[in-house]
């Protein structure tokens, strides 16, 4: 069963913006875009930093909306949020010790999407490391280390995850050595994540049950953002607002979030609150050069998603 209710509000609402989307930016094709929606509605049962059971907390099935959810689309950083949620896992059962480094690669990898924050994540989460091409036997063992992310997310039994890969370092450049013969001759092995798969996980982090109400509160912590900021300077880094959800919010809007870009795909995956205005969550892929270079689609279909929420309130 899906973990949200299709609703014919949304259902209507959501095709009316997509047909709008589509209009307006007539060369983004239906095939490059992928998006889940959930309206939570009173009484709400997420940012309560923990005051529901993991028991009630799924008892409980939001309204939403799917298009191309369960469409595999290459992540980008997205995938860090995946990483973020395994080490939270892996310290609350004492499969990793805290120390400080960890924690400024946690808090890297999120607040400005560093990769190579990210890179001691993979590593402290696996086992593994980076380097030369390995002999086939140590290689096979290698890859069965790296495959432990994959594992801990396919036990949880959510049907949103089936799909999905999980097992690769982010990259600038890209891989070498044994990192780019795990990727495969044609990128086979790459990450790959659905709009419904982060959805839910983000779902489980708001609602105070992924790992444990504490590590999540201790997660939206990390994913908290400012929405519109000042645009940034020329040849600036992405922040992950501008040009993304958060760009397209009211100043009054509370947002977590987290963005993934590259040359070929520009996403969001975030949760908002307005003032006397539902919360909702917003996962939102887009794919195609052209799309990952666009700054206003992704605002956008946020101003979209807000006024629709606010109409639903």
């Amino acid at each position: 069963m899906p973990f949200f209710a299709p609703d014919d509000r949304l259902t209507q609402q959501a095709t009316t913006i997509l047909e709008e989307i589509w209009a307006k930016f007539p060369r983004l094709a239906r095939n490059q875009l992928a998006l889940t929606w959930l309206l939570y509605e009173p009484p709400y049962r997420v940012n309560t930093s923990g005051a529901i059971t993991p028991e009630d907390f799924w008892q409980y099935v939001p309204a939403g909306y799917s298009y191309r959810g369960l469409e595999p689309i290459y992540p980008a950083s997205v995938v860090k949020l995946f990483y973020l949620v395994a080490v939270h896992e892996w310290l609350d059962k004492g499969m990793l010790e805290p120390n400080a480094e960890l924690e400024r690669a946690m808090q890297d990898a999120i607040a400005t999407s560093s990769n190579d924050a990210t890179s001691l994540l993979v590593d402290a989460l696996t086992g593994t490391t980076s380097g030369p091409e390995l002999p086939p036997g140590p290689f096979a063992s290698w890859q069965q280390q790296r495959n432990l992310v994959n594992r801990y997310y396919q036990a949880l039994g959510w049907q949103e995850l089936e799909s999905i890969n999980v097992n690769q370092k982010t990259w600038g450049d890209g891989p070498y050595g044994r990192e780019r013969a795990f990727v495969g001759p044609l990128l086979e092995n790459r990450n790959r994540l659905t709009t419904d798969a982060c959805a839910r996980l983000l779902h489980s982090i708001v609602g105070g049950v992924a790992v444990s109400a504490p590590r999540s509160q201790a997660m939206l912590a990390l994913l908290q953002r400012q929405p519109n900021l000042p645009p940034p300077l020329p040849g600036a880094a992405e922040n992950q607002v501008n040009g993304f959800l958060g760009g397209g919010l009211p100043e009054n809007a509370r947002l977590w979030s987290k963005a993934g870009w590259t040359s070929q795909v520009r996403h969001d995956v975030a949760y908002i609150e307005i003032p006397d205005v539902h919360p909702y969550l917003l996962a939102v892929f887009t794919t195609g050069g052209e799309q990952s270079q666009n700054r206003e689609l992704l605002p956008e279909l946020s101003r979209a998603f807000a006024r629709a929420a606010t109409e639903l309130s």
